[in-house]
């Protein structure tokens, strides 16, 4: 049951499709290319010529604008954010402006210059940088050549070990470099007059996914201006959009009354562990909780939970980094979703190595979790070669920390803290046995509720079957729901039991 990512909301991303479809269109039309060109030539103040073609990522469409009376190597690209596929499209593009800038000023990656950016144009949301030459992204150089480009790349195991961990270490020398500089809180980078602080809250790819695809609302979401003073704030409000994931999306998130069971308890002791602390400890020296550390015993310390932070990017991934003419990092693009987050997410190694996410292996979680294996060996190895013994906590080299974070299970319990639909295979598969000894082994699926349910309060124990029998009684109608903001907070508190 639990081997795969749970399911999103289908009558929402139904919706959102068509939605997609029709935005795309408009984006495509004669006269938002001429838009775009009007916005170039207001803003760089010179006559701008599209070229051709549009570039439609996933969340975003690129424009090429030659402006006139330059060569090519001054072209730039106009990036606008799609309507219904990139939520909170105003935020994601100054967030995204402000990192991309700071880094550039403040790390050795190279990043495309940010020439303008804003929230309202007659466009929406834009983006404009220099473009940057190059020769395809390191997704073309790492993967299986020749296979359908709208499918998820496969890791070409005919490469050389050497080739491979050459450009592994060219990836890790710019994580490197990302994780160098810390801040006091964590939130998202905003530029106020020229200079960049964290100033608003940390937004996720799990949060755009929750509205996008589970027609979750907005309103039970962190504020638009919060940020986080520990680790084990951050983690608990990570908690609590499980849970209202849980509450809020109304179609296809639970099969049985067993399910959502599973699926409340396992999420009500997530959130117990975050607001005592013990998430931001697990698998490090300070841990004096969980049943693994009696039996596997972890050597790195934990980081301070009051900082420093550390930037943390939910999107990092190899097609964001550009190539140049001997396979070397032209540029590292594409900063949506990063923030600075808890110096534990940068501890852990790439999710990336395969391509394909653990939730969506064909063979299950615990399948990628054997392919990766030897992979991450290779990772480390290259790691190791970019660091030079340099070390980066506690006088622990970060190749150290990751691999240490793979033995212990840090891994899984980050990803499962930045990743709702695949929380569920994470907790019950690697997690709870870690955290609370090994259940019985003949244990059916259905069942796993039971083995955890003394460890709910009272009053969460008690809430437990009218919120599963009205949670069964809801999805029999599938229909999309309209939550007015104040009676969707209240819906949410009625769990939290604050």
């Amino acid at each position: 049951m639990y081997k795969y990512r749970q399911n999103f909301d289908n009558v929402a991303w139904d919706k959102n499709d068509d939605a997609e479809e029709e935005s795309q269109r408009r984006l495509r039309r004669k006269d938002t290319c001429g838009q775009v060109e009007g916005l170039v030539r207001q803003k760089c103040g010179k006559p701008a010529t599209l070229i051709s073609p549009l570039v439609i990522g996933g969340l975003n469409i690129h424009y090429r604008i030659h402006l006139e009376g330059e060569d090519s190597s001054s072209d730039v690209m106009v990036r606008l954010p799609w309507p219904y596929a990139a939520c909170f499209p105003g935020e994601k593009v100054v967030y995204e402006a402000a990192t991309a800038k700071y880094l550039r000023l403040n790390t050795h990656i190279p990043t495309a210059q940010v020439l303008h950016y804003g929230r309202d144009s007659n466009v929406g949301p834009f983006l404009i940088l220099r473009r940057i030459e190059h020769r395809g992204d390191m997704t073309d150089a790492l993967a299986v050549p020749g296979l359908d480009p709208n499918l998820t790349p496969v890791l070409n195991l005919e490469l050389p070990e050497s080739k491979l961990r050459s450009l592994w270490g060219n990836i890790a020398w710019c994580l490197l470099e990302v994780v160098e500089p810390t801040f006091s809180r964590i939130g998202s980078l905003v530029e106020v007059d020229g200079s960049f602080r964290i100033a608003a809250r940390p937004l996720t790819q799990n949060m755009s996914s929750m509205t996008q695809l589970a027609h979750i609302p907005p309103s039970i979401l962190p504020l638009e201006s919060e940020t986080y003073a520990t680790t084990d704030e951050w983690y608990e409000a990570l908690a609590n959009m499980h849970l209202a994931q849980l509450i809020f999306q109304h179609n296809d998130l639970v099969s049985s009354e067993d399910d959502c069971r599973n699926k409340y308890v396992a999420r009500q002791i997530f959130r117990r562990l975050a607001k005592q602390g013990r998430l931001s400890t697990f698998g490090f020296v300070q841990d004096d909780w969980s049943a693994y550390v009696k039996t596997v015993h972890p050597r790195c310390p934990a980081p301070d939970r009051s900082g420093p932070f550390r930037l943390w990017c939910d999107d990092f991934r190899p097609a964001n980094i550009l190539l140049g003419p001997d396979d070397d990092v032209a540029a590292v693009i594409d900063w949506e979703f990063t923030y600075a987050g808890p110096t534990q997410f940068v501890l852990d190694p790439p999710w990336w190595l395969l391509f394909e996410t653990p939730e969506m292996w064909p063979s299950g979680i615990e399948e990628w979790s054997k392919a990766y294996e030897p992979h991450l060996k290779i990772w480390l190895e290259a790691m190791e070669e970019r660091e030079k013994g340099a070390a980066f906590l506690d006088a622990i080299p970060l190749s150290v920390h990751m691999q240490e974070s793979w033995k212990m299970g840090r891994f899984w319990l980050n990803y499962a803290a930045r990743k709702s639909w695949a929380f569920d295979a994470v907790f019950w598969t690697y997690l709870d046995e870690r955290f609370f000894g090994e259940r019985d082994g003949e244990l059916l699926d259905k069942d796993l509720w039971k083995t955890r349910l003394h460890l709910l309060s009272e009053e969460e124990r008690q809430a437990m079957e009218p919120f599963v029998q009205r949670k069964m009684d809801e999805s029999r109608e599938r229909i999309l729901v309209e939550w007015d903001p104040a009676e969707a907070k209240q819906r949410l508190s009625e769990l939290l039991f604050d």
